[in-house]
């Protein structure tokens, strides 16, 4: 017998949607075809995307956030301390801190401003229409705004709980009924429910916007990102400069009191200025550069000359300020910048030798990578404690000992608080530690960093070698060119990619050093060796001033953060990535 059911085709598939009710047919045609289809890749994306969003989220935006939390609360071995504004950084740096925080505000504002220029000339390139993205960006960012109050409301009601029990039965009722009760907080409830509505509608506004642009055109350009990044830039700058501004204020209230109101606002003026003329006297400088005309060229480096000398004369303030500072803290930054300084060119120059040196064609070649590798894998406590035992003040160390054989006096070495400069020139001991140099004891710990990290950047250095074709060195030996001008002109221009990374690295990791600086760190030298992240260390454990460190690491970050922006700044016209 024939098989009579009715075989379904395109044309009955779609007579059969057309005879369902109307609501089904609207949802039938939402998801049909090419929005279905954008739908599930996006939703695909997103799933895959959303592990590391919560990853990243918990255990590196959220410690970063909480951090600078933390840093505006003060108290001794407390965690959730009171309130203190800007207190820990003035406490550091003194009137710099009311100078950082306009900086970071106004630095915040540009980057909105120049993501919402990026935006219009993307508009007049390709002829776009990013202005419906703004709403759901908008409010997308607003809500990411309130959650992170939602979580600074909740977070030291959490914390406190611990306390709150010290009186009650430690018991899991007693728990989870403090934590109910921090749950329903009015203004914890108002926040995360404010978060979650303004979430939900930014994201239904992103999908009808998604869905207008999709029937304007077959590949709409999504603007949420740029006017989300924009809106929450320029969020965080209304909240900075707001926050600065209400410390200012108080402390120049409180300052008026003693009599000293003036020198707040007149080191914030000043010292900001003297910036301002320096950033403009760099752009004049670089901008000389394109200049064809003679007199153009002199116009602009004489008016980047001026500019810099009137830059120099407005920050006169800031020697006042640091000396008001936490001398702790002026000292490890200038025993780091020391030991940047000290460390990093010298290892890169000695791995840069070692590493065409090795690229040759040379008997042991898998030996030698593997003994100059050695030092960078080995635990870095054990060999620090080698270090320490090889620089030990005793006259019959190691060390000390190969210096009498060759008729030198023994030296203090880990022990010594004087500079180096002092110590060869003999200077008088009224010269101040920053012309002294770095004392002793940090040279022994330069010389760990440079023996530890050489074998590293050797390593990563042939591996940019080998990436160089060999046909450039042909073509430039037929040219008559020599091993040292096929070296300037061929491999050091296609191995600057390699150089600026292991040069932000090693910048990077010598402000963050500090295993090594710990066991090799000794009392008689006086702190000469304290760099910066053993001075925060000490605030922690030490002296258990949470919110105190946490100041003091965010300082550190800004500074990393300002390093690296230069870098890349000089770099990206330098590097050559071929």
């Amino acid at each position: 017998m024939r098989d009579l059911t009715p075989v379904e085709t395109p044309l009955t598939r779609q007579k059969s949607i057309a005879v369902t009710p109307a609501g089904q047919t609207v949802r039938l045609r939402w998801l049909s075809g090419r929005q279905l289809r954008r739908m599930r890749e996006a939703g695909l994306a997103y799933a895959f995307l959303i592990p590391s969003i919560l990853i990243i989220g918990l255990f590196g935006l959220f410690p970063l956030a909480f951090a600078a939390y933390e840093s505006t609360l003060k108290g001794l071995n407390k965690v959730v301390g009171t309130p203190d504004g800007l207190g820990n950084y003035f406490k550091a740096v003194d009137n710099l801190a009311y100078v950082l925080g306009f900086w970071i505000a106004a630095a915040a504002a540009v980057f909105a401003v120049r993501g919402v220029l990026g935006i219009l000339q993307d508009q007049r390139e390709y002829n776009s229409r990013p202005w419906p993205w703004l709403i759901p960006g908008a409010l997308v960012a607003v809500s990411v705004a309130i959650f992170t109050r939602f979580v600074f409301l909740l977070l030291p009601e959490l914390l406190d709980v611990p306390s709150k029990l010290r009186g009650a039965a430690n018991t899991r009722e007693n728990f989870m009924a403090l934590v109910k009760e921090a749950w329903l907080l009015p203004d914890v409830q108002q926040a995360f429910w404010a978060s979650v509505v303004i979430l939900l509608v930014g994201v239904a506004a992103a999908g009808a916007v998604n869905r207008m642009e999709t029937r304007r055109r077959a590949l709409p350009r999504i603007y949420f990102s740029e006017f989300f990044t924009a809106t929450l830039l320029t969020i965080s700058a209304i909240i900075l400069g707001w926050f600065t501004w209400e410390q200012v204020n108080l402390a120049y209230t409180a300052a008026l009191e003693t009599g000293e109101g003036l020198d707040i606002w007149s080191q914030i003026v000043t010292i900001s200025a003297g910036f301002l003329l320096l950033l403009a006297a760099w752009w004049l400088w670089e901008s000389a550069s394109d200049r064809t005309s003679n007199v153009s060229l002199a116009l602009r480096l004489g008016g980047a000359s001026m500019l810099m000398v009137g830059g120099w004369l407005l920050i006169s303030e800031l020697p006042q300020a640091v000396a008001a500072g936490d001398k702790d803290w002026w000292q490890g930054l200038l025993a780091t910048l020391y030991y940047v300084i000290g460390t990093v060119p010298i290892q890169l120059g000695i791995s840069l030798v070692l590493a065409v040196m090795l690229f040759q064609k040379i008997r042991g070649q898998t030996f030698f990578r593997m003994v100059y590798f050695l030092p960078y894998i080995a635990p870095f406590v054990g060999t620090a404690a080698v270090f320490r035992i090889l620089f030990s003040a005793k006259p019959n160390a190691p060390v000390n000992s190969f210096l009498t054989r060759l008729g030198f006096e023994p030296m203090a070495w880990l022990n010594e608080p004087n500079g180096i400069f002092r110590i060869l020139a003999d200077l008088d001991q009224s010269v101040s530690m920053a012309l002294s140099g770095p004392s002793l004891a940090l040279v022994v710990i330069m010389i760990y960093g440079i023996w530890t990290f050489v074998g590293f950047d050797t390593v990563v250095f042939l591996a940019g070698l080998g990436s160089i074709p060999k046909e450039l060195y042909e073509v430039a030996s037929i040219d008559g060119a020599g091993p040292w001008a096929q070296f300037r002109h061929v491999t050091l221009p296609l191995l600057s990619p390699t150089l600026y990374f292991l040069s932000l690295y090693a910048v990077i990791g010598t402000f963050k050093a500090f295993n090594h600086i710990y066991v090799l760190r000794n009392g008689a030298a006086l702190g000469t060796t304290d760099t910066a992240s053993i001075v925060i260390f000490q605030a922690f454990k030490r002296d258990t001033r949470y919110g105190y460190a946490s100041a003091l690491a965010i300082l550190l970050l800004i500074i990393i953060l300002g390093i690296t922006a230069i870098n890349n700044r000089i770099a990206s016209r330098r590097v050559f990535y071929g």
